[in-house]
């Protein structure tokens, strides 16, 4: 039998599973996100899936049954079936057709569905699942799910996080196992190392790295930008105020940012530094650290927290100025989004040096 042939035995059993699919997805009431959409585009993928793997002399013609396929729909229901709709619905299947990392995690926020072939249960739209489709790492594509649902992110705020590697950044200021947790987890705020990022991404400021600009510019674009700031610092942020004068020993001092974190409940403060950090710096946010636990925090917080944001920085001069117990952290800021490649491999670099110490 020619190969056409094949195809036309063939293809009107795939179509009419698929058109069942469909007609059910669109007798669904409609969600915020369209959850119809996604299963039903899963249950696209598993069917077109199937059908090539039924014997290798069917996947010789699979993109003229996809073609076909297509059409047929098409002819039905209208555009948005086409043959590059449909490669992806079946990449959707191959990857979450199988338990994801993170699934245990999300278990509490996902829709249960009755179709027993899905064992993944999704809560985000098409549209988020495209961006997290790319993410070829399992463990980060787990962790952006999982803050996606948890934050409600839009699709442009994933896209945004996915491109200034939140994941990346916020794994290589942990250890191996909170590492994992990331990725079964989400980010979890217990401690105050939780909250840092390193770098801190203020692309969405628009000042260019070789422009010149001051700690006051910075600040003000920083105001003006309070919303993405937020964002970008993560969980439980509640600005309160910027230069926060305390007055000492008859002198004013100001704090640059004032923040509260909700769930850390603890004051954060953040002092803004256009050049390479010094000893002076680390010792002028001991003093406001000292004087809000002193003075403004009630018996119920927990101790305040000090970031110094700035350009550069040196871990052996902040052990050196500081005591362990300070609660005091620096991290780097950077203009643009950071090189992915670059932060991935010393991710796995860091990861692989776990390994190691753990052998011995």
């Amino acid at each position: 039998m020619k190969t056409t042939e094949i195809v036309g035995t063939n293809i009107n059993s795939l179509f009419e599973k698929i058109a069942s699919v469909i007609e059910e997805a669109r007798r669904k009431a409609s969600t915020a996100i369209n959850l119809s959409e996604v299963y039903a585009k899963f249950s696209v993928g598993r069917y077109i899936l199937e059908d090539e793997q039924q014997g290798k002399e069917r996947a010789a013609y699979g993109k003229q049954v996809l073609e076909q396929l297509s059409k047929k729909i098409e002819e039905r229901f209208g555009e948005g079936w086409s043959v590059e709709t449909l490669k992806r619905c079946r990449k959707f299947y191959s990857i979450y057709s199988t338990p994801q990392i993170g699934s245990a995690a999300l278990t509490e926020l996902r829709i249960e569905n009755s179709t027993a072939h899905e064992p993944h249960k999704f809560v985000l739209s098409w549209s988020h699942y495209l961006i997290l489709m790319r993410i070829k790492d399992a463990n980060a594509r787990s962790f952006y799910e999982i803050e996606c649902a948890k934050q409600n992110w839009s699709i442009r705020w994933l896209q945004r996080q996915v491109n200034s590697s939140l994941y990346e950044r916020l794994a290589l200021s942990k250890d191996k196992d909170e590492v994992m947790r990331l990725a079964t987890e989400g980010q979890v705020i217990e401690k105050p190392t939780d909250i840092i990022k390193n770098p801190i991404t203020l692309e969405f400021l628009g000042l260019k790295p070789e422009a010149a600009y001051s700690e006051s510019k910075l600040e003000g674009k920083i105001i003006s930008k309070m919303q993405q700031f937020l964002l970008e610092l993560g969980k439980g942020f509640l600005f309160e105020t910027r230069q926060k004068r305390f007055t000492f020993d008859e002198e004013n001092y100001y704090v640059d940012l004032v923040f509260y974190n909700r769930l850390m409940q603890c004051y954060v403060l953040i002092d803004i530094k256009i050049d390479k950090l010094t000893h002076q710096d680390l010792g002028q946010m001991q003093m406001y650290v000292n004087y809000y636990n002193r003075y403004v925090k009630q018996e119920w917080e927990k101790p305040t927290i000090g970031i110094l944001l700035c350009k550069e920085k040196k871990d052996a001069l902040i052990k050196l100025t500081l005591p362990e117990d300070a609660n005091i952290y620096a991290t780097e800021y950077a203009l643009y989004l950071p090189d992915k490649k670059e932060l991935q491999e010393k991710l796995q670099q860091w990861i692989q040096e776990f390994d190691k110490e753990e052998q011995y």
